[in-house]
């Protein structure tokens, strides 16, 4: 095994560093307390090429490896979780196409995701269906030409802004009510609305809203894959999403432990920096140890993942497991170090302990993570 980054995966980590501290950073209190999403960090990210790394190379993509992105994506999170969630939706709305689309449906939409024209969007959640994603009750009724589709969906990231969706929706097929995976383009859809954006904890740049679908006309070529296939599309993507997520809080828990850090190598207190009190040192090393070993375990699975290799569902659970736990705790002892300091929002650690809890709970709750690593384990 062997996941050592070549030279282009090492030169795009940097040029997305060296851009996210130049042009983001200052940002990142500002988009956080605005709460709007940020369009002048999507089109940075546009101009510099960031969206191609969820395409693959024949769509204008980058190089079409997971591991690249996460490596990626690591960097913008350590500086703003928000504008994270930009690349990170991009990679998860992206992934029913990249996966399961036609020639036709990827030709129409890659190439344009690639460049940023289009924000696409995963609608698999809905008010009564979050971890139990089988009892979603939108539904999806033949007519003319293609389908009618009704129902909601809830905790959207990007809707109020995105184009086109994956709509998940029940069909009826061969007599059996099955999820079908269809595009929802708003471009040329009546009917379809982004209702009210949630006001959240944390990721506040990261507008998250209800999608409305009242009698929505699909044509039938937006189906993705074939009637019937909608829960295994759903179950691919969270697969490869898991692993983008588990980057995103690594880099998130790195970036509260340089704070914390730079903190604790200034701050005196009894006559000396609190970074050589034992305290203060071993919970560092503590910090430190805990990012380097989900960075790793992320790594490994986004390896698994590009290389086809057996067991890769597991890894990726355990990778989200491990990484959005781990983050929860470096963002609250990076608060705890900085003190009174690390409680105002004067200092970013206090926003990066909002964002963080998040990563635990979406594309899949840690519960859920448990029992997906769990059940393989019986069955190996």
């Amino acid at each position: 095994m062997d996941f050592r980054l070549n030279e282009e995966q090492e030169m795009m980590r940097k040029n997305v560093r060296r851009i996210m501290q130049e042009k983001v950073a200052p940002r990142a209190a500002q988009i956080d307390e605005e709460g709007v999403f940020p369009e002048d960090v999507k089109e940075l990210f546009a101009e510099n090429g960031f969206f191609g790394l969820v395409v693959p190379p024949e769509y204008d993509g980058f190089d079409g490896k997971l591991l690249t992105l996460c490596v990626c994506i690591e960097e913008i999170s350590a500086v703003c979780a928000s504008s994270s969630m930009i690349l990170g939706n991009q990679s998860l709305g992206a992934s029913p196409l990249v996966l399961w689309g036609s020639a036709a449906q990827k030709e129409k939409y890659l190439p344009g995701t690639a460049a940023g024209e289009f924000l696409p969007c995963f609608a698999l959640t809905e008010p009564d269906a979050g971890s139990d994603a089988a009892a979603l009750k939108t539904r999806a009724v033949p007519v003319e030409g293609g389908y009618l589709l009704n129902g909601a969906k809830r905790f959207i990231t990007h809707a109020s802004v995105g184009n086109p969706y994956t709509v998940f929706a029940k069909l009826n097929v061969a007599g059996k009510d099955k999820i079908t995976a269809f595009l929802v383009d708003r471009r040329t859809a009546a009917g379809v609305t982004a209702g009210k954006i949630e006001k959240k904890m944390g990721l506040r740049g990261s507008p998250t809203a209800e999608i409305i679908l009242e009698n929505v006309f699909v044509p039938a070529e937006n189906i993705l894959g074939a009637p019937g296939d909608g829960m295994r599309i759903a179950l691919d993507c969270l697969d490869k999403g898991r692993i983008m997520v588990g980057a995103m809080a690594a880099g998130l828990a790195q970036g509260a432990l340089n704070c914390a850090l730079d903190y604790a190598k200034t701050r005196v207190q009894f006559g000396k920096p609190i970074v050589q009190h034992q305290a203060v040192g071993f919970l560092l090393a503590d910090m430190e140890t805990a990012v380097q070993a989900a960075r790793s375990l992320v790594y490994h699975a986004a390896w698994r993942y590009d290389e086809k290799e057996p067991q890769m569902v597991r890894f990726s659970a355990m990778s989200k497991l491990f990484a959005t736990d781990m983050v929860m705790e470096v963002t609250t002892n990076a608060v705890q170090i900085l003190g009174g300091y690390g409680y105002c929002q004067d200092y970013p650690v206090e926003r990066m302990m909002r964002d963080a809890k998040i990563f635990a709970i979406f594309e899949g709750t840690n519960q859920i993570q448990r029992l997906v690593i769990a059940r393989d384990l019986a069955t190996a």
